[in-house]
């Protein structure tokens, strides 16, 4: 399998975390597909996603088209961010999730059913983290002989890991009791680990990958000058301390990683929009953001065709082919 690889270009699918954002994700890669007239899994060797982009991932691993993964937050979004308690909770937040978590656990339940991830057809890279051992947690297929555990994991399971994120949903404790929160807190922008991954793992040299990554929308606020003097209050209750991490992390991935490839083989998406315009989990702004996936999807799908399209990726086949399903 490696010597193919180092044969052919190696494309990656990037899907960044962002909650109820992740929409535009799907709704882009839907776009394209209409305008396109073509499947963009088929382009991809290995797709990463943390969070709602591993949601959107394993979706399509398993065989899931873009549109169908809309109608997944269309349909779902309300019940997991909404609910007869959400604002409860919300008056609450302070001192319990925002958001119930079996609202999560039952949509991904309902998506993913009895599927586990050994049944991808694509290499998958799903970011994690387990808590109680301060230590990164990444779901993998069996695209190597020494991955023996994740592919019997129910994809449930991984994206109810990926996706619980702090303060918005408890812990995870699904797989094997192990603490694991949303993959985000390390890796929201998942392209400088899925090409390490390429290359260590799958021994595809650096000038053979190329990738797609595609983020959930970024917000250039104006930093207030009252930061300028530290302080939990103004840098903690504003959300800037976050704010100011989750973005530093995207971009070093983000730049790191086109140092390696060369920026001509890192083609990013992930627009701008106003302060505000959307939250994690704007559960109201759904049309908002299929309408800004539209807009953008035009402007980027000649990008696409030129630098993707072409690329048909091999058959994904595990190493190991006998999948337990029986694994709960």
């Amino acid at each position: 399998m490696e010597d193919k690889l180092n044969q052919e270009r190696f494309q990656i699918l990037s899907l960044d975390g962002g909650g109820i954002k992740g929409l535009f994700s799907a709704a882009v890669l839907a776009a394209l597909e209409d305008d396109l007239n073509m499947k963009v899994v088929d382009c991809f060797d290995l797709i990463a996603g943390t969070s709602t982009g591993g949601i959107i991932a394993l979706g399509l691993g398993l065989g899931l088209r873009p549109r169908e993964i809309v109608e997944f937050y269309v349909d779902e979004g309300p019940k997991i961010f909404g609910g007869r308690f959400s604002c409860f909770r919300k008056f609450k937040h302070p001192f319990i999730p925002k958001h119930s978590q079996s609202a999560l656990k039952d949509a991904l339940q309902r998506r993913f059913g009895d599927a586990v991830l050994g049944q991808s057809g694509k290499r998958l890279l799903i970011p994690a983290f387990s808590l109680a051992e301060d230590d990164v947690y990444i779901f993998r297929t069996a695209h190597h002989e020494r991955l023996k555990r994740d592919y019997k994991v129910p994809a449930w399971k991984i994206a109810l890991a990926t996706s619980s994120a702090p303060t918005y949903f408890r812990v995870c404790r699904e797989i094997d009791h192990i603490r694991m929160v949303d993959g985000g807190v390390w890796a929201n922008n998942p392209i400088l680990v899925s090409v390490v991954e390429a290359f260590n793992t799958l021994n595809v040299p650096l000038e053979k990958i190329s990738v797609c990554s595609i983020g959930t929308s970024e917000v250039m606020p104006k930093r207030k000058w009252w930061l300028d003097r530290g302080g939990l209050l103004p840098w903690g209750l504003s959300g800037a301390a976050v704010d100011v991490l989750m973005r530093g992390q995207s971009l070093g991935a983000l730049n790191q990683a086109s140092f390696l490839l060369g920026s001509n083989n890192v083609q990013r998406l992930n627009p701008l929009v106003a302060c505000g315009e959307f939250d994690l989990d704007s559960i109201t702004k759904a049309d908002d953001l299929i309408a800004k996936a539209s807009h953008f999807s035009r402007k980027f799908a000649p990008i696409f065709e030129e630098n993707f399209s072409k690329h048909l990726s091999q058959k994904f086949c595990p190493i190991y082919k006998h999948i337990d399903t029986s694994r709960e």
